[in-house]
């Protein structure tokens, strides 16, 4: 591996490698080892496998904390937005592994450097590797500082946020009056359980419930977007 990307990863995210095999064959797509059979290299796919899973439990587990009163499918929402193609790519090449993937020449020739799928694959590598040299603590300081930090500043707070949504929106067609009333609310004080129903002009276009004002009043209007839209 290059003195380069090993003084990167050291100074930037504290992070030196016990097993450089480990990091080296996270950094080595399939086309290279495909033209170089008589190294009897190993390629990332198999680090890929076991980084995705490491990522999905790790921002899992983030999200599960952070937002407690958030439903399950909201939560996945945002989680999918999180770890999808475009943003681990993103964070790849934030953290320079583009310039250090060792790639076949056709890859290298295709421009395979700037493909969003291959860069995603190769971040989940990076976390397969580190999760075995170093077990998860170093995984999970890692994920903070490139990708939690970005869901905790609210990059990715569109896909929760159905209300800023609707009122974008509705606003696109003029000016409209958005309202949001609470029908009903019933149960125990630590159990309650809120219906309302979100009016555009006084039209009632969605409805949603939930165990907060504020969970039922998204939940109407993401009923709302799906009517409209």
């Amino acid at each position: 591996m290059e003195n380069e990307f090993l003084l990167e990863l050291k100074q930037n995210y504290g992070i030196v490698f016990r097993n450089l095999s480990l990091l080296e064959q996270a950094f080595t797509h399939s086309s290279y080892v495909n033209e170089h059979r008589y190294l009897r290299l190993a390629d990332n796919e198999r680090l890929e496998f076991l980084g995705d899973a490491v990522l999905e439990l790790v921002v899992s587990e983030y999200l599960y904390r952070q937002f407690p009163d958030q439903p399950e499918g909201r939560l996945t929402k945002l989680r999918a937005a999180a770890v999808c193609e475009e943003s681990l790519s993103k964070r790849a090449k934030e953290c320079h592994f583009d310039l250090y993937i060792r790639l076949g020449k056709g890859e290298e020739n295709s421009n395979g450097r700037e493909r969003p799928a291959l860069l995603c694959d190769l971040f989940e590598s990076f976390l397969g590797a580190l999760y075995l040299d170093q077990g998860i603590k170093p995984v999970v300081a890692f994920l903070k500082e490139v990708l939690i930090s970005k869901i905790a500043a609210g990059a990715f707070s569109h896909e929760m946020d159905h209300k800023t949504q609707l009122q974008e929106l509705l606003q696109r067609r003029g000016d409209i009056f958005i309202d949001y009333k609470l029908i009903k609310e019933e149960g125990p004080a630590h159990e309650r359980d809120f219906w309302v129903e979100v009016y555009a002009n006084e039209v009632c276009i969605g409805k949603g419930s939930g165990r907060s004002k504020k969970i039922a009043e998204q939940e109407a209007a993401g009923d709302a977007l799906a009517h409209l839209r």
